[in-house]
């Protein structure tokens, strides 16, 4: 028959040619692999069961059966050799007995026992409603003092004559530091390996640019119907859309008007700018795990948004009295109160609040507050979140 040359891959890299006769097995080709990748491996009898053959370009799993020529593999097509996972093994039945008795032993006690336990010590008078709403989280009190404390810096910064160039460069500072790029080189071996383009793209994003967790992944959603779907929060042309929106009605300003309104108005254009690029962006995995159970992706964004992007909190909002609301983050602190009095008066966060980056980074920790931490590093904005902390904490004590 004729002589076929395929090139065969394994999960761990390792990549080499197989020449083989059309008429040979698909088991017979397998032992072929095996023996080149794996020496020894034979010896074992369910070596050649516990792995398979897969299609690259088609996905489809290799029947052992067949012959090359049966599975319409062609001259130069991509194979994978993959080992098959075991199922778990069940429990035995002592261990399962083992485990419930170790459960009883650390369950809590319930409240009569705690009762009966502490019958004998004398009681204090505290009120525990009072105490705990002293105690306000912070990180829900921190994101209405953003919103505040950016209308602030806004306005300091439009009376800086120098005010449009610095965020004219912050903007092209925000275009260099994209997230939507992909690793050209792992794009390129998983199309080599006859994926298409626009699915190797989704499993990259998906999986961290990994090309083994990308390849497991395409592989195992062959024949999900919502394979191509794009991922949630990707639609690079409303955005460039948007941008071109933007820039045009920036650009048709009226020119009559005086400098100074110009420059304002540009500065407005370049705030909603910056806005725009750092709106937030939700865990594609999680957005897809909790539209599987049913909830609609809008709502589902929302719940992300509410919740700092954690799939479980964001599940507990979406099915309890979704408190608080999107609308809700969007609200300010009272700047008559004696938190925001105290912060606009300390001169750290005064300086600070002159700074463009200031703002930056307040936008960014409003729409990605787990980025909060890479701000308290940075030498020009940790000391404001740091004044801004202790203020804070020093009020809510009292």
């Amino acid at each position: 028959g004729k002589v076929l040359r395929l090139h065969v891959c394994t999960m761990e890299g390792a990549e080499w040619l197989e020449e083989v006769p059309e008429d040979t097995t698909v088991e017979k080709l397998k032992e072929r692999c095996l023996k080149h990748c794996v020496p020894g491996s034979l010896e074992d009898p369910k070596t050649v069961t516990h792995h398979k053959l897969i299609h690259a370009t088609s996905e489809k799993v290799l029947t052992d059966t067949k012959t090359v020529l049966e599975e319409n593999i062609q001259d130069r097509d991509v194979l994978l050799l993959i080992k098959k996972r075991a199922p778990p093994p069940l429990p035995k039945m002592a261990d399962v007995s083992a485990e419930e008795k170790r459960k009883q032993e650390q369950k809590a006690p319930d409240k009569d026992a705690i009762l009966k336990a502490t019958a004998n010590l004398p009681s204090r008078n505290v009120d525990r409603t009072v105490a705990h709403h002293n105690m306000r989280d912070f990180q829900t009190e921190l994101r209405k003092i953003l919103v505040s404390l950016i209308e602030v810096a806004q306005k300091l910064l439009a009376l800086n004559p120098d005010a449009v160039e610095l965020f004219k460069k912050a903007n092209a500072m925000l275009d260099e530091d994209e997230e939507d790029r992909v690793d050209e080189i792992a794009l390129r071996q998983l199309t080599e390996m006859g994926f298409p383009e626009s699915r190797a793209v989704k499993a990259l994003r998906l999986n961290h640019m990994s090309v083994t967790q990308a390849m497991e992944w395409l592989i195992e959603h062959a024949d999900d119907p919502t394979v191509d779907a794009p991922l949630p929060g990707h639609t690079p042309s409303e955005a460039t859309a948007e941008a071109g929106a933007s820039s045009a009605e920036a650009t048709a300003g009226p020119s009559s008007e005086a400098g100074g309104e110009e420059a304002k108005d540009e500065l407005t254009e370049i705030f909603k700018k910056i806005r725009r690029k750092r709106e937030f962006r939700p865990d594609p995995r999680a957005v897809i795990a909790l539209m599987e159970m049913g909830f609609d992706e809008k709502e589902v964004v929302d719940a992300l948004r509410v919740n700092n992007n954690q799939q479980n909190a964001a599940c507990e909002w979406l099915l309890g009295d979704r408190k608080p609301s999107p609308e809700d983050l969007d609200k300010g602190i009272d700047t008559n109160s004696p938190l925001f009095q105290a912060i606009l008066e300390n001169p750290v966060v005064q300086l600070g609040l002159t700074n463009p980056k200031t703002l930056l980074a307040f936008e960014d920790m409003l729409e990605n507050p787990l980025n909060s931490t890479q701000w308290m590093n940075d030498p020009e904005t940790g000391p404001v979140m740091l004044q801004i902390s202790r203020i804070f904490q020093t009020l809510n004590r009292t």
